[in-house]
């Protein structure tokens, strides 16, 4: 079989797995590039070099050099100055949005749209304003500030690493900033002044904060509750009035899924309910239920081996009987220790002190025992516990509260030094005094030493999904170029698509680009667009520049679907988004994406 072919079947084989969504993205990545080795079209050994490439050192020194800048609490002195506390819904969105987008030129874009949705949160509750319409243009507008530089986002690195590949040299630091700009610009325009108002407003009647969607929770029957003795039609009936709804009982520990109304409600019975956030004490009090709690569970007295989430803090929060307990609304971030585990595995109440109260999961309702549901990224989960316990599950899980945002305490020199050291690293960078994965891994060293960063953490910032998943497509993307498969892919677009016009090419380029990134990783994206647009450029006799800016852009511009970028899937529990929300903003941001872009390309990169 040709190799062409083979490589094409392999492509197609992962996209299918990308969108299936089953395993996660560098899981599929490191399948593709195995099927590429055992095919014989990547050397084996070759297999791995791509965790020595330029670009994915950048990555990761960039991800622990965001990191830094939000832990020493730099960002937060930042919004604090630059946002104005008591403006209209527009002007507020604007700044809110530019901020998100500025900051993500800089930063890890995820990493910006964690720090500022407490900010969004308290700015909804303000304006009156569900909480979405803050939360959805927050989200795109810190993809598109991502997109103004170099390391604002994965996808720039590796265009610039592919044309230094080809003869090029490396795209510069702010070589991006031109189109870059002029979409981001517009972009946030669009959505701060007009676009917000396309948001689907997913209120909840009476709730504070954030929307976070019904929630998941358990009551239990204790002694003289007003439920013992009721049928379950009776129970039911009691909740309908407070907008809740008995899912499922659970007696000695047995679940019963569909009980008959007849039953009678015993003492130490839990009732399964999803409610409103807002309603769920009004719930709770009508039938004179409480929260279950998890019990302590016997300890064997040896650390916990698991990833480090356990720590002496916890021994102090349960210490603390005096601490005033509350409750907390946490959102799971897509790169959280959290995804794919459960409460019961966690042993929150033993190693915290904490206990899980409820789940809400983007208006879906999990079939499982509230201890036994596995989160997933955008759950968000009610906590119960102290301000210090809490916080400190927070930050060693990787969830981001939704009310106070209790996690950093601002420290002036660590700020200082962060921002110091982050300019020093693209300053260094953008006038060529060292290559970008040299300037920026002396930069974490700089962190370390200056205990900005502590070594024992330093890890815990980079992750370790994408870095794996760029590691793994960078051989793969050098066997789509040399086996001829993207440079048969670029002759079909040109022959059928563009019909030979460098112009129509280009603009395929980029809506294929635009279209792929909303159904899979923008870095896997870019790996795979790259070879099939100097494929394109070389057979047109034109500029491969124009070609691979335009992969760049289009694969920064995932709005119309939750799975196309991590923020996406971030906010879509936190907003109460359902998956059909996204492309009522996102569609006519991708047409003026295309619209502002394809201009400015051919007048900056020259076909």
């Amino acid at each position: 079989m040709a190799a062409e072919i083979q490589i094409g079947l392999i492509l197609a084989a992962g996209l299918v797995l990308f969108l299936w969504g089953r395993w996660r993205h560098d899981m599929v990545a490191v399948a593709t590039l195995l099927a590429c080795v055992l095919a014989g079209l990547v050397p084996a050994t070759a297999a791995f070099s791509g965790f020595s490439h330029p670009a994915v050192i950048t990555v990761a020194c960039v991800l622990v050099l965001s990191n830094a800048l939000q832990q020493s609490g730099a960002i937060d002195v930042l919004s604090r100055s630059l946002l104005p506390a008591a403006a209209g819904p527009t002007p507020s969105i604007v700044a809110l949005t530019a901020l998100a987008a500025v900051l993500s030129g800089f930063m890890n874009n995820v990493g910006a749209l964690a720090l500022l949705m407490p900010v969004a949160a308290q700015l909804a509750q303000r304006l009156d304003l569900p909480v979405g319409r803050v939360l959805m243009p927050l989200a795109f507008g810190s993809i598109l500030g991502g997109m103004t530089t170099m390391i604002g986002t994965p996808p720039n690195l590796i265009v610039a690493d592919f044309r230094a590949q080809n003869g090029g040299g490396s795209f510069a630091m702010f070589d991006f900033t031109p189109v870059g700009a002029a979409v981001a610009v517009a972009g946030v325009a669009f959505i701060a002044l007009f676009g917000w108002r396309l948001v689907p407003a997913r209120r909840r009647s009476g709730t504070e904060g954030f929307a976070s969607g019904h929630y998941l929770t358990e009551a239990r029957l204790d002694p003289g509750a007003r439920a013992i003795g009721m049928t379950l039609r009776e129970a039911r009936a009691a909740l309908r009035d407070a907008d809740a709804q008995i899912v499922s009982l659970v007696r000695q520990d047995v679940r019963l899924v569909n009980p008959h109304h007849g039953h009678r409600l015993r003492e130490g019975d839990v009732l399964a309910i999803v409610t409103d956030p807002a309603a769920l004490a009004g719930a709770l009090d009508t039938l004179g239920l409480k929260l279950k709690e998890d019990k302590p569970e016997a300890v064997d007295g040896k650390a916990d081996a698991d990833a480090g989430l356990g720590s002496p803090a916890a021994d102090e929060a349960r210490a603390g009987d005096d601490d005033e307990v509350v409750l907390t609304e946490l959102a799971v971030l897509p790169q959280s220790a959290l995804v794919g585990r459960s409460a019961t595995e966690l042993r929150l109440r033993d190693r915290y002190g904490i206990n899980l109260l409820a789940v809400s999961r983007q208006d879906q309702r999990p079939l499982a025992r509230l201890s036994a549901v596995r989160f997933t990224p955008g759950d968000v989960l009610l906590m119960q516990g102290t301000d210090e316990s809490i916080a400190e599950f927070a930050a060693a899980s990787g969830c981001v509260p939704l009310a106070e945002r209790n996690l950093r305490i601002p420290d002036r020199r660590k700020a200082l030094l962060a921002g110091a050291v982050m300019l020093g690293a693209i300053g260094a960078a953008t006038l060529e005094l060292l290559p970008a994965a040299v300037s920026f891994t002396l930069g974490v060293l700089a962190l370390m030493v200056g205990r900005v960063v502590p070594p024992r953490n330093v890890y815990d910032a980079v992750d370790w999904s994408v870095i794996v998943l760029l590691a793994a497509l960078m051989p793969v993307a050098g066997a789509l170029e040399s086996s001829g498969a993207a440079r048969a892919v670029a002759g079909l677009l040109l022959e059928h698509v563009a019909q030979g016009s460098a112009v129509l090419a280009l603009l395929a380029i980029l809506v294929v680009t635009m279209t792929l990134s909303d159904l899979m990783n923008n870095a896997a994206t870019a790996a795979m667009m790259c070879p099939v647009a100097l494929g394109a450029a070389h057979q047109l006799e034109a500029s491969a520049d124009p070609f691979l800016m335009a992969v760049a852009i289009g694969a920064s511009c995932a709005f119309l679907t939750p799975i196309g970028h991590q923020n996406n899937m971030l906010i879509l529990g936190p907003g109460g988004f359902r998956f059909g929300d996204y492309w009522r903003l996102g569609l006519p941001l991708e047409a003026l994406v295309v619209a502002v872009s394809m201009p400015v390309l051919l007048a900056v990169w020259p076909l």
